[in-house]
């Protein structure tokens, strides 16, 4: 089995990927692969609505050619589960984030709900408020693609503001292992 995760923030060490980090390791520990696909390098462009991938059904997006989404995309719908990460930007997903979830989802749903009874979680770093929107439009994301949604015992967020601070989080550290531990477990039932 097979998680990837994906970074949407700028930071490719910043919180995020420290929260990302932490859920991945439990994965680990339990015998599943991981890849961290970092989306900001990529400059993911944003949807055109030209609904071509309805047209085609190859489970690729053709109205926008010149950047690497399709390469994501395959190995997303490949693994058994996925993470997206993101920091909080004025209440919400940075414009990375949203970007893949635009050409994703519509991908997606044109092609027979690619991601439907994948695994998925929203892993959220947030230094002070708004960790929850943003949690909230990741996980509107897996609804609407089919993702089956595990939780913790807590929402998945992480506080702290400067670089490496979400590691002072003791009860955000646990939630993401609690993630972890109860993602993998899912991810267990459905492929057995």
């Amino acid at each position: 089995m097979k998680v990837i995760a994906l970074n949407g923030s700028p930071k490719k060490n910043g919180n995020t990927a420290l929260l990302l980090n932490t859920v991945c390791e439990v994965f680990q520990e339990e015998g599943i692969e991981t890849s961290i696909i970092h989306l900001p390098p990529l400059k993911l462009q944003p949807c055109t609505g030209c609904f071509k991938c309805r047209k085609t059904k190859d489970g690729k997006c053709h109205g926008v050619t010149d950047d690497t989404l399709n390469d994501v995309l395959a190995q997303v719908i490949e693994a058994e589960g996925m993470l997206i990460g993101s920091p909080v930007w004025f209440s919400n997903v940075t414009g990375h984030v949203k970007n893949f979830i635009d050409r994703a989802g519509m991908v997606v749903r044109m092609n027979d709900h690619l991601l439907s009874r994948k695994v998925g979680a929203a892993v959220v770093a947030v230094r002070r408020a708004g960790g929850i929107p943003t949690f909230d439009a990741i996980n509107h994301f897996f609804h609407i693609s089919g993702v089956v949604v595990p939780g913790s015992h807590y929402w998945n967020v992480g506080v702290g503001g400067g670089p490496g601070e979400c590691r002072d989080d003791a009860e955000g550290i646990e939630t993401m292992r609690v993630l972890g531990r109860n993602m993998a477990w899912v991810l267990k039932k459905l492929n057995a």
